[in-house]
């Protein structure tokens, strides 16, 4: 407990720390596992620095190439490569928490939240404190093995963090579950699977649906899933799958689904979050390079990344 820095809201200490994690097996398409290389390429560092955060490039997460081929009949694909490398993520971010530091993870897919979010749980709780979250992503997430159409280890992050699905993922950094539903937002969901349908009701977690978006307007959505998750007693995480984004603004993903979050509503989400404080963690995953369109998605999720980090118009 001794060696834990201070708690520190973002903007406060001004020191945060970028870590890669190209992981791709959590999904079926190549080129997802170059999205860190892409945002780079795309600035993030420098952009940063000049926000006046000291920044430190961690550079990637070590991944080694896995000779093993799924079985055509097998839950989930990659299991044990994803449970490893999943496990030194979340030693890795516990690290840069410990020390005071903003985590700011760059996929990869979107099973490398169950790692990376680990991390970050399991440093607060050394203190006693809780946290929110806010999960940004065009389909729930909330798959298991009973209920996977596909064997995709980057459908079930958000069900494992909760506590559901292969032990394996559930305990990932042994704490399980990570997060309490009631303490959890999920927003621009437009692609649910009927068994993740019963595990949202079950949990009774709040989806902010793209529905309710076009019904109510992303401002007042936001200001709900920001209270929601402010409940925490540290504050709250962030993880943003870009295919929440209309696939117009960000052609780079592999799960493209049409009708997403605008540029300036993506905008405006992480403007928002800037704007009450206690983001504990960012993270923007899935940005898959053989798909982009002149690295666009790429400079997008370093644009978003900005505004959550207090860039403003004026």
């Amino acid at each position: 407990m001794d060696n834990l820095a201070p708690l520190k809201l973002p903007g406060e200490g001004k020191r945060l720390s970028i870590l890669g994690v190209p992981l791709c097996f959590g999904q079926s398409m190549a080129g997802v596992d170059l999205g860190p290389s892409a945002m780079r390429v795309a600035g993030l560092t420098k952009r940063i620095r000049k926000l006046g955060y000291e920044v430190n490039d961690l550079d990637d997460l070590e991944i080694e190439e896995t000779q093993s081929t799924p079985a055509p009949t097998e839950k989930l694909k990659y299991l044990s490569e994803i449970h490893e490398v999943c496990e030194r993520l979340e030693i890795a971010i516990e690290k840069i928490v410990d020390a005071g530091e903003l985590p700011i993870t760059i996929g990869g897919d979107h099973s490398i939240a169950i790692g990376s979010l680990a991390g970050v749980v399991k440093s607060f709780r050394k203190r006693d404190k809780s946290l929110g979250l806010i999960y940004l992503d065009a389909h729930a997430d909330m798959n298991t093995a009973a209920t996977t159409p596909s064997g995709n280890i980057h459908g079930m992050p958000l069900a494992a963090l909760l506590g559901y699905g292969a032990p394996e993922l559930v305990n990932v950094g042994g704490v399980a579950p990570k997060f309490d539903p009631k303490l959890c937002a999920h927003v621009g969901a437009r692609d649910i699977d009927p068994g993740e349908r019963e595990l949202i009701r079950r949990t009774g977690i709040r989806f902010f649906t793209m529905r309710e978006i076009d019904e109510r307007g992303l401002s007042v959505c936001m200001d709900e899933a920001i209270t929601i998750a402010t409940q925490g007693s540290a504050g709250y995480c962030v993880t943003f799958d870009v295919d929440a984004l209309d696939p117009r603004d960000a052609p780079g993903s592999g799960t493209l689904v049409r009708g997403g979050l605008t540029y300036r509503e993506a905008h405006l989400t992480m403007e928002k979050i800037a704007e009450a404080g206690g983001m504990r963690s960012v993270e923007v995953v899935e940005i898959n390079t053989a798909l982009d369109v002149n690295n666009r998605t790429a400079e997008l999720g370093v644009e978003l990344i900005l505004s959550a980090l207090g860039k403003t118009i004026l």
